[in-house]
């Protein structure tokens, strides 16, 4: 598979369904077609116009389109983005409102490198953002970056995490979301025997696999029965000609979707046969429910396949996190030397990516961090988004995470202990 022939066969794959949905509508569409009631032409442009868009979004990045921020006297304030840290596999960005009293809440959100752009978290920036001054990390295409920039796996990412941190500064409060839960982590306890000054007052940690052997999901269970001789065979594969990373190895963001996608592949099919419907009635919008939810969920990117493999041998594997083993750039993090940064763990009953208990995993390797810092919080009948997103976010976590941040904001003040359990 790594052949840059497999990687341009499948973009020519996409490129020609795209190609096909496009030729539909516009056959459905011409005037002639309209000379007799015909209601196959309805369902041959609502399919044309569906599939168009489908795939036309998988080599898209979203744009963030942050609505303005009401903040006191009911003034509107535009959000502007300002590159902090620019760096070849990621930037720290700034999410900054013009005109507005600084907040005293400063927040990182670690964004996950899973296959989706930093974006998937835009509702949860818009959420924070009338009550916190927000940072996220940024992560780049694979399939943009050229080779000469070198490699990126899973010390590299902690490393970029730690020099992040060092920027902002330990006035900050940290929120990982889903799989660099284990690697912020890591930073932090990296920092706390490095650099005690830069770690943050806080970490939340929502949703990810810090023990993956916690609790089984269809994710560990594919980790655990192949080996990585077959993962590197089968799903690594080289940037075809059309991008600037040509000739680098990663995971192409099409055989993540694919994946993801195969977990719940009847909801998928279902929400794309209702949408068909929809367009043919005339009862869809562009900024409906559905494409909302797929102009971002089908907006994939490349991993490095050195990030890919690492992460599948070193966290999920060899569990190194869970066994407070984990190595970066030769020193061995000791989870047991973080001391001050109050943590709080977030986690979804119904999570079928990262189910409850693996995040949860990481308050016991914190041997160091006395219990009125450590807190939990699993949310009944949630799911993998909606902790960090959905209706579950909005109305019951984000609360407590404010909360939790503002318990700790102060260095010198003993926090309660915060611990529940649904």
């Amino acid at each position: 598979m790594k052949y840059m022939l497999t990687y341009d066969l499948m973009e020519s794959a996409r490129n020609t369904n795209q190609w096909l949905g496009a030729t539909a509508r516009a056959f459905a569409s011409y005037p002639m077609m309209s000379m007799a009631a015909n209601p196959a032409m309805d369902w041959l442009k609502a399919w044309g116009e569906v599939t168009e868009r489908t795939f036309e979004r998988m080599v898209v990045k979203p744009d963030w389109n942050l609505p303005p921020v009401t903040c006191e006297k009911g003034r509107d304030h535009m959000v502007v983005i300002e590159t902090v840290v620019s760096r070849p596999f990621g930037d720290l960005i700034h999410f900054t409102t013009p005109g507005r009293k600084p907040s005293k809440r400063r927040v990182l959100l670690v964004a996950p490198m899973s296959g989706h752009y930093a974006t998937l978290l835009r509702k949860t920036v818009i959420s924070l953002l009338p009550d916190c001054d927000v940072y996220i990390t940024d992560w780049h295409n694979a399939r943009d970056i050229p080779v000469s920039a070198g490699k990126f796996d899973v010390e590299d990412y902690t490393l970029y995490l730690v020099d992040f941190m060092r920027e902002l500064g330990s006035d900050l409060h940290v929120i990982a979301v889903c799989q660099p839960v284990p690697l912020t982590l890591a930073a932090t306890a990296y920092l706390a025997e490095q650099d005690p000054n830069a770690q943050p007052r806080s970490l939340t940690l929502i949703g990810g696999p810090v023990d993956p052997e916690a609790n089984h999901t269809e994710v560990t269970d594919f980790g655990r029965s192949v080996t990585m001789g077959q993962l590197e065979q089968t799903m690594i594969q080289r940037v075809g000609f059309n991008y600037s990373g040509v000739g680098r190895l990663v995971y192409p963001g099409l055989l993540q979707l694919a994946s993801f996608i195969s977990m719940n592949l009847e909801t998928h099919a279902t929400a794309f046969q209702n949408q068909i419907i929809k367009v043919a009635k005339d009862e869809a919008g562009d900024f409906d429910k559905h494409n909302a939810f797929y102009d971002e969920y089908l907006a994939v990117m490349d991993m490095t396949g050195e990030f890919y493999l690492s992460t599948v041998e070193r966290v999920f594997k060899g569990r190194e996190i869970a066994r407070n083993a984990f190595v970066v750039d030769g020193h061995k993090v000791d989870f047991g030397k973080i001391t001050t940064v109050a943590v709080k763990i977030v986690e979804g009953e119904n999570d079928d990516i990262s189910a409850p208990g693996q995040c949860l995993a990481a308050l016991p390797l914190l041997t160091g961090l006395p219990d009125e810092k450590k807190a939990s919080h699993l949310e009944p009948g949630a799911g993998h988004y909606g902790i960090f997103a959905g209706a579950s976010w909005r109305n019951n976590i984000r609360p407590l995470v404010l909360n939790f941040i503002d318990v700790n904001a102060d260095p010198e003040k003993k926090p309660a202990n915060k611990n529940t359990a649904a």
